[in-house]
């Protein structure tokens, strides 16, 4: 049974790049990272007929079942393996399938609100907030719901401005307060390859104290390692 050393929440508006950057800093150890999206744990609207699905806002914070999230992280933290939803964005609800997860030396945890509940936050050992511009996060939004996940481009402007934008601006920014580190414009090499090293460390059970002081200074040195290499 493996018991998770460090739990990472990666949180950012949408568009901001939190995929890639859980990505990027797990690639280094392979099996030994679990990724946890968020975007699975949104409440369960099968009693809804799809109309009534689609004008849900599922940037606010309600849309998502936290009580599930905190009872699944905290059975990986304890070295059960958990039954994980999935989720279908065309039809704005969950499937009947789950996938089974088992704990990892490693657990990332992203979503836009990665960084939002207290207890969940509570759980993570190191806490991420990716900053992108906002005009890059729209370009992208745009590309992931119309090519990716089959929806129609006036349907996905008009949701950026009446549900995505305000619910940013009022509920995910805020929650970079919480931050121990703020990954600059998206995957950021020299963030990306402290983090690497960090998770390297940890699975080597060789990490020191980690310090949001420390990494600053070195986010300042500059100095980094090609992220391709």
């Amino acid at each position: 049974m493996t018991t998770p050393s460090l739990v990472i929440g990666i949180a950012g508006g949408t568009g901001a790049g939190k995929t890639t950057v859980a990505r990027l800093v797990g690639r280094s150890v392979g099996d030994a990272v679990t990724r946890i999206p968020l975007d699975n744990y949104y409440e369960d609207l099968s009693h809804l007929p799809f109309e009534e699905r689609e004008a849900v806002n599922y940037d606010h914070p309600s849309a998502f079942e936290w009580g599930l999230v905190r009872d699944q992280l905290s059975s990986l933290l304890d070295g059960s393996p958990i039954e994980m939803p999935t989720y279908d964005f065309a039809v704005h609800n969950r499937t009947a399938e789950t996938t089974r997860v088992e704990p990892t030396d490693i657990v990332i945890i992203e979503g836009i609100f990665a960084l939002y509940d207290d207890a969940v936050r509570e759980l993570c050992d190191l806490r991420l907030y990716v900053e992108t511009d906002a005009d890059v996060r729209i370009l992208r939004r745009i590309e992931r719901d119309v090519i990716d996940r089959g929806r129609d481009l006036e349907g996905v402007i008009d949701q950026y401005l009446s549900t995505v934008k305000p619910m940013h601006e009022q509920f995910v920014e805020p929650t970079k307060t919480h931050a121990d580190l703020i990954v600059p414009e998206g995957a950021n090499s020299v963030a990306v390859n402290l983090l690497e090293e960090r998770i390297r460390a940890e699975v080597a059970g060789t990490a020191d104290d980690w310090t949001r002081e420390s990494v600053e200074a070195a986010l300042d040195d500059g100095v980094a390692i090609d992220p391709d290499g």
